[in-house]
């Protein structure tokens, strides 16, 4: 990478004139005899090579190129509470070994816990090449400073090429932490990844404002690290266990932290729609609150449990903890019934991996039918009833 720098003693207003007619992009800005560029700049070199000579300069300011060979093994951080691991480590641990296939790197899980014996037997099941385990009484309960010490450790010492982790509360804090401390980036909320053969991981999530899916590659930094979110990618099937397990000594690491357990209060348990089996999606289309009780005999029906788009958790109707969409909760049911959607890319990217989906709308264009397996075109009010009466006719109870 680089930019243009621009040596003002050589500017005049006609020098300022003739580069602003140079620049496609409209970058240059000419202001009390001073000529800046914005933020439009492309650095396309243009003004470098066409401009009047010496009054653009490309600024070389590229890193030194890493020598990629040193860097093998795609890592994931298994994520654990109480010594039971978040599934969304197991997802990782799937989609690892698929990108695995391009590089021929090995893929490592990484434990952190006061007790690791049964994470590192689920994670051998599943196929990993090699379980890196940081136990010690100290990782009883989750410390961002403490355990970034533990990642930064085992990063110095094996060099590997990825790690991914799960983009979930305890993720969110601790990934950041680790890209500070590595010295590297970090994608967040990523809903695809994939490799080149050189190593490059190419990590997808929608950018400005879910118009667009921004393909985001750190070539010449390592680690590189990622955070995916819950139910985007299939676990692994199991397999007899062939890898090892590697027990880091944990005595040398500092378990000093500015961070103090006062105490630990249990949040009660409530039902989470990224663990149900059939969903009922509602969106925008229902005028009322009150009209949603016309998929009440639809719900009991099938056991399903309710969800929503964003605007109805910003009218109040429903909790934000029912919503899904990359700001809200990513789901994998069996079934996903999705009513009065649109289908914005934030919710397509949060429930695109169902089973089934059946999607109702009025707009035959919407986005939300490309990912549909049935799609019925028209207005909800009349598609519902007609939907329960169906199943009254075949007799689902």
């Amino acid at each position: 990478m680089g930019y243009i720098k621009v040596n003002n003693e050589k500017v005049t207003k006609e020098v300022a004139s003739e580069l602003m007619d140079i620049c496609p992009f409209n970058a240059f800005e000419y202001t009390d005899a001073y000529l800046s560029i914005n933020a439009s700049c492309r650095v396309c070199k243009l003004c470098v090579k066409k401009g009047p000579k010496g009054v653009c300069e490309f600024i070389d300011d590229s890193r030194p190129k890493i020598d990629k060979t040193i860097y093998r093994g795609i890592a994931v951080y298994i994520e654990q509470r109480n010594n039971k691991a978040h599934e969304v480590g197991f997802e990782l641990l799937g989609k690892a070994q698929e990108i695995s296939k391009k590089t021929n790197e090995p893929v490592y899980a990484i434990v952190i816990a006061k007790d690791a014996s049964k994470i590192v037997e689920q994670c051998l099941s599943y196929g990993v090449d090699e379980v890196f385990v940081f136990q010690d009484d100290a990782y009883e309960d989750f410390n961002v400073e403490t355990y970034t010490n533990a990642v930064e450790h085992f990063y110095k010492k094996y060099q590997n090429n990825v790690i991914l982790m799960g983009s979930t509360p305890q993720g969110r804090s601790f990934a950041p932490r680790i890209a500070a401390r590595l010295r590297t980036g970090l994608t967040a909320d990523c809903t695809m990844l994939d490799i080149t053969e050189e190593g490059d991981l190419l990590q997808i999530r929608p950018a400005f404002g879910g118009n667009i899916m921004a393909k985001i590659n750190t070539p010449n930094n390592r680690p590189q690290l990622a955070t995916i979110r819950y139910k985007m990618f299939n676990k692994p099937n199991k397999v007899v266990p062939f890898g090892k397990v590697t027990y880091e000594e944990t005595g040398n690491l500092s378990k000093e932290s500015t961070i103090k357990m006062i105490e630990k209060i249990e949040k009660p348990k409530v039902n989470d729609i990224s663990e149900a089996e059939v969903i009922i999606a509602v969106g925008r289309a229902f005028k009322k609150q009150k009209d949603l009780e016309l998929i009440e005999p639809l719900r009991q029906k099938l056991n399903a449990q309710i969800a929503c788009t964003r605007p109805l958790v910003e009218n109040g109707w429903f909790d934000n903890r029912l919503q899904i969409g990359l700001s809200g909760r990513t789901v994998k049911p069996k079934l996903l019934i999705n009513l009065g959607i649109s289908g914005s890319v934030h919710f397509i990217e949060g429930m695109k991996e169902s089973e089934l989906i059946i999607s109702v709308n009025q707009d035959p264009n919407t986005k939300l039918f490309d990912v549909s397996h049935y799609s019925i075109i028209g207005d909800i009010y009349e598609v519902i009833p007609k939907l329960n009466d169906l199943l009254k006719e075949i007799g689902v109870v």
